[in-house]
């Protein structure tokens, strides 16, 4: 699943600064940073009452809503795909073994006109939406019908780029620039081409794992929207301060905006002892010390200044500035504070399922809101 739009920070938490360790916290104390407080607390203003399915409910501000895209399989199979997790007593099946049928759109259609009036913003992830160029053209048109532009605040794509950079990548480049997006955040864990197929793992045949295509997706982005790189911090891949380094040097080369260090999430015991579960435990690198590392770094450290943290519902961030002019963030997830969210009353997020349910949370059948099959 992507992490929620709108400079997504990453662990829910009154005071952030409070979870990153006393070293890293005084320090960044002494600079005196803001603190963007993203999760809604109790704060009137923060919460949007709408009636869905009937039932008044209250909805949180920021609000994202995700059209979950699993048309195909995904291009990629990354060991610790958040996808692959399998909760211990889900009530259907896996969002992403779920194909739309003949009445997708005509489901999302009448989810969407359930929410007309709800401020939110839309957050495209769930496998690769770009693997199926049909399914997203046609999103992207439904999407950015006059009647539901005036709710939408930010339009976000989650991407690893394989279809971006196929036969039809420029028709759905020019939709997304058409759709008005805010940014894609396009997936690239290493630096060195042959590494990051590594942890990837692109299926036979996809340009998108050579270096010189994803250079190309790159400068065809440039002017069309911003562009921020995601980074998994792991072991096998970016896991050290030189690393990062290199990472930032070759980012500043490609010309992006941003660049996001995420933490692999942390799970909770209610996730099966799956393959990918255990993958995630094994190739975590902890972001407290590691983040500790590069501003200590005598390198690397010089080079950024801390600017903002950020506190979300279930997640925090650090927000930096690199010497080149690249954004630097830093981020945290914490999936027990999801799901503690996702099981009160109040909404916190909203997923479109392709079995026409729409849900307040990621899993099929869970926090039903809405059945959009039946009119």
């Amino acid at each position: 699943m992507g992490t929620d739009a709108a400079d997504q920070p990453l662990i829910a938490c009154d005071r952030p600064a409070s979870l990153l360790g006393s070293q890293l916290a005084a320090l960044l104390a002494a600079q005196g940073l803001p603190l963007l407080q993203r999760a809604p607390g109790e704060r009137a203003e923060r919460w949007h009452t709408h009636e869905v399915g009937g039932i008044r409910r209250q909805f949180a501000q920021p609000l994202t809503f995700t059209p979950y895209a699993s048309s195909r399989p995904c291009s990629a199979r990354c060991h610790f795909c958040s996808e692959n997790l399998r909760r211990s007593h889900a009530p259907g099946p896996a969002a992403s073994l779920l194909r739309p049928d003949a009445d997708y759109f005509t489901g999302l259609r009448r989810a969407l006109l359930a929410l007309h009036g709800l401020p939110r913003s839309y957050s495209l992830s769930g496998l690769e939406a770009s693997d199926d160029p049909d399914w997203l053209l046609q999103l992207l048109q439904l999407l950015g019908a006059p009647e539901f532009r005036a709710d939408a605040l930010e339009r976000v794509l989650y991407s690893n780029g394989a279809g971006l950079i196929g036969a039809r990548g420029e028709a759905l480049l020019d939709a997304l620039q058409g759709f008005q997006l805010s940014w894609l955040e396009l997936s690239r864990h290493h630096f060195d081409a042959d590494a990051n197929q590594a942890i990837m793992r692109f299926r036979d045949g996809l340009a998108i794992r050579t270096a010189a295509a994803f250079r190309q997706l790159v400068d065809s982005c440039r002017g069309r929207f911003p562009l921020r790189l995601v980074c998994l911090l792991q072991q096998g891949g970016i896991a050290t301060p030189g690393e990062v380094a290199r990472y930032l040097d070759w980012a500043a080369t490609l010309g992006v905006e941003t660049v996001i260090f995420r933490e692999l999430s942390r799970l909770d015991e209610g996730y099966r002892d799956n393959a990918t579960r255990r993958s995630i435990d094994n190739r975590r690198i902890a972001m407290e010390p590691l983040l500790a590392a590069c501003l200590a770094d005598a390198d690397l450290g010089p080079t950024l200044q801390a600017q903002a943290l950020t506190d979300g519902y279930y997640f925090w961030n650090l927000q930096l500035r690199h010497a080149s002019g690249l954004r630097v963030i830093f981020e945290c997830s914490d999936y027990r504070a999801m799901h503690a969210r996702h099981a009160e009353p109040r909404v916190y997020k909203l997923v479109y399922f392709a079995d026409g349910q729409l849900c307040a949370g990621w899993q099929p059948g869970d926090n039903l809101l809405l059945d959009c099959r039946h009119g």
